[in-house]
């Protein structure tokens, strides 16, 4: 049993109508009717009578729905208690950051959320390549990270905020040489690439191995958020993610090469260790209310 279950059983009862419910609910109708299902079937009983575009309580319904509404009650009492612990906790967090936008991370709508729920708390932010946020989160010198990489990060708690998509882009002046060439061609061109241990770097040498090739690098940028940069003035090919190679085709300033994809996330990760530190659990709290 659910507390969204519960939620969708106490709203369905008051309005008596599921396409109500699911617009108070801002869900879909499926969503509802499928949550009611989930809590009858965790119930063992049924709890409306469906009929006419009208869902009527049963018997059963009409003697669960106050303890129902008691729990989501309760829910809520305990959610205002934290919430107002949340605001007594004091003290320095250090969240490590790859070399991505601002905008991709959300770390101006995290500081928001963090300045509202934990106005004591000291937000500290620092920029490393995935490698080395992932040995500071190790040896505790950061209490968590985001990072990027095809799989999740080992030894460490971990919750997964969304899936990335990286694509090849070619500057237009190469994009003649591509016309009829493949992973060898593409692997000949001039590369831009991350520093070594950044996500990009581990992202477009895994893309090449399969292939049993290694990019020609010519340059590194330790920036890997203007990677398009260098793309656009025509020096080199480089791995985008797909939000910023498509609109860049869609203007002309670079071709992008159906072929090669890389899929992988955005993770959130902190030492098991720390998982019960309530600095820590506060801030998770926050990143999932971002990401929700």
């Amino acid at each position: 049993m659910e507390l969204n279950q519960v939620r969708a059983f106490v709203t369905v009862a008051r309005v008596g109508n599921v396409t109500k419910a699911a617009d108070l609910l801002c869900l879909t109708q499926p969503a509802v009717t499928a949550q009611i299902k989930g809590l009858e079937s965790s119930l063992g009983v049924a709890l409306f009578d469906r009929g006419a575009g009208r869902m009527a309580l049963t018997r059963a319904g009409e003697g669960l729905l106050p303890q129902a509404e008691l729990l989501l009650a309760a829910a809520g009492e305990l959610k205002g208690a934290a919430r107002t612990m949340q605001g007594k906790l004091a003290g320095r967090i250090d969240l490590g950051l790859p070399a991505e936008t601002s905008e991709f991370l959300r770390t101006g709508d995290l500081s928001v959320a963090l300045r509202n729920d934990l106005p004591l708390i000291e937000l500290h932010t620092r920029s490393l390549t995935v490698g080395q946020l992932l040995d500071q989160v190790r040896a505790n010198a950061l209490a968590a990270a985001f990072t990027i990489s095809v799989h999740p990060p080992r030894d460490l708690s971990w919750q997964a905020l969304r899936s990335v998509r990286y694509r090849v882009a070619i500057p237009t002046r190469l994009a003649a040489e591509m016309q009829r060439g493949g992973w060898r061609v593409l692997a000949g061109l001039p590369w831009v690439d991350g520093a070594v241990d950044s996500h990009v770097h581990q992202m477009l040498r895994g893309m090449f191995e399969q292939h049993g090739l290694a990019p020609n690098v010519v340059m590194r940028s330790d920036d890997t958020s203007a990677l398009g940069s260098y793309v656009r003035a025509g020096s080199a090919c480089a791995l985008l993610r797909e939000e910023v190679a498509m609109p860049g085709v869609e203007h002309d300033e670079w071709m992008v090469w159906g072929h090669a994809k890389v899929d992988a996330h955005l993770y959130f990760c902190n030492a098991a260790e720390r998982s019960s530190d309530p600095l820590v659990i506060a801030l998770a709290s926050a990143v999932r209310a971002v990401w929700s």
